[in-house]
């Protein structure tokens, strides 16, 4: 099928790996474009089958409980981003010389004539609040945009609908590049690099290899982290257009050509005239909300790539001012007693609870869930000295005290026991015990949630409900 775009879908024999939120949307598009439709699905239960009822009543074809076989005469498979490479479907399909395409993909061939381009973000941690701080930032320059990708409004969607965009601010996973071999953005912005979903790529470099993906073929500028040494490397390794700068943040002083911080205020010495000479002031810390240090990395990446695409210095700061933070994100829930309550729920990793430690001087640390084969070494060396207190809860507890142990020992840590409901309670009144006046508590379990949650928001939100029945008894 080559590299350029199919504008003839009628017959063609398409297989849709997956159902699911990407897989289904994937199906009735290619459907609707005149292919002739099988989706492949490992699970036979409930849900998939009322999934499959749906698109069966198109005159999609849908196989459940065998998404290891390589259906007759497919000549294209387009895949959910989470299957796996090493899945037995894709080994056939390799073996028969047919394309593996991501929903990423799709939408980029799927693209019309003179269609929006994309301002991409990817990165371990802090993905989707830099695409949403980019779209406030695009917005407040006038210009049509949307948050999309990995959040917001499904590429697809954005691709195909009759809404008219000028630029889009495209959250990109590691899964979702590795599927989406010809994409090539504007600009793009890889925010750091760490271990993650390594059971899933096979190895540190080839996660980062699929990072890297996002900035090929960029036209403009491929943005970088001068704090993440692989970040700058992954740009030194791109095949980008003649004339593609690099382009560096640092929450320090900015070199020409970076982005960064001087005396409190966001400057650019990238997008401007003599930029050895000269700097352009963006925004204050304070217009970033929250001003945690991650968090006004963040921006700088956002504005860097608003930047690259011509937008004025006002509309960096008034859309910095606008953002306004998902829930479960470094959130100040309340104070009692002289100590903040912060709920960072979403920090799932050793990498975004870092960031969050680092934001705040004296803390009682309440963490602890899935651990997904993390190691919490480095996280408690580097965070001691900011640790009052630790409260543990969940499956993988023990990984964190012992580490705790190791470079924290004069640390109090209190190891809860139990996951009923009234554990988050528990733990909460722990850590109100073990705080003082100008301590902050908090939710930064830098684990997954599944082991006592269904998910992050419902970890943080029995978090902010115990902070609340504290601050209701103070």
């Amino acid at each position: 099928m080559g590299s350029g775009q199919v504008t003839d879908w009628q017959g063609k024999n398409v297989t849709v790996a997956g159902l699911g939120v990407s897989g289904i949307p994937a199906a009735k598009v290619l459907h609707g474009l005149g292919a002739k439709v099988t989706v492949v699905n490992d699970g036979d239960d409930d849900r998939a089958r009322a999934q499959a009822a749906e698109l069966e009543a198109l005159g999609v074809t849908v196989r459940l409980g065998d998404g290891a076989t390589l259906p007759d005469g497919t000549e294209l498979v387009v895949t959910a981003p989470g299957w796996k490479p090493d899945k037995p479907l894709f080994e056939a399909a390799r073996a028969a010389g047919v394309e593996i395409w991501g929903d990423v993909e799709l939408a980029w061939r799927l693209r019309g004539p003179g269609a929006a381009p994309w301002l991409a973000v990817t990165g371990t941690n802090g993905k989707t609040t830099t695409v949403q701080m980019l779209a406030a930032i695009l917005r407040a320059a006038g210009l049509r945009t949307a948050a999309v990708g990995n959040i917001g409004v499904s590429l697809l969607d954005a691709v195909l609908g009759d809404e008219e965009y000028d630029v889009l601010a495209v959250e990109l996973s590691s899964y979702q590049l590795h599927w989406a071999p010809s994409l090539r953005a504007h600009s793009a912005a890889v925010l750091n690099l760490a271990p993650d979903h390594l059971d899933w790529h096979g190895s540190m470099e080839a996660y980062a290899a699929d990072k890297g993906r996002v900035y090929e073929g960029n036209r403009v500028a491929c943005v970088y982290n001068v704090a993440d040494k692989a970040t700058e490397d992954l740009v030194r390794e791109a095949d980008v257009e003649e004339g593609c700068r690099a382009i560096g943040f640092t929450l320090g002083t900015p070199a020409p050509s970076q982005l960064g911080v001087v005396e409190g205020i966001l400057v650019d010495r990238a997008f401007v005239e003599d930029r050895h000479k000269n700097a352009q002031e963006l925004a204050e810390v304070s217009d970033v909300n929250p001003p945690a240090p991650h968090n006004i990395a963040n921006a700088l990446a956002a504005a860097a790539l608003a930047r690259a695409f011509g937008v004025p210095p006002r509309a960096v700061r008034d859309g910095l001012r606008a953002f306004t933070p998902d829930a479960h994100r470094i959130a100040h829930v309340a104070d009692v007693d002289g100590v903040a309550y912060v709920d960072d729920s979403k920090a799932t990793n050793t990498h975004a609870a870092e960031a969050s430690l680092a934001a705040y001087e004296s803390i009682v640390w309440i963490a602890g869930g899935l651990a997904k084969g993390a190691e919490f070494e480095e996280l408690v060396a580097k965070s001691a000295p900011r640790l009052r207190a630790a409260v543990l809860m969940g499956a993988d507890r023990a990984l964190i005290r012992e580490a705790l142990a190791r470079h924290a020992p004069e640390v109090p840590v209190v190891d809860l026991d139990r996951t009923d409901t009234g554990a988050m309670l528990a733990a909460v009144q722990e850590a109100r015990r073990l705080a003082q006046p100008g301590d902050t508590v908090l939710l930064a379990p830098a684990c997954a949630s599944m082991d006592m949650f269904a998910n992050y928001n419902q970890r943080g939100d029995a978090f902010a409900a115990a902070v609340r029945e504290l601050g209701a008894g103070a």
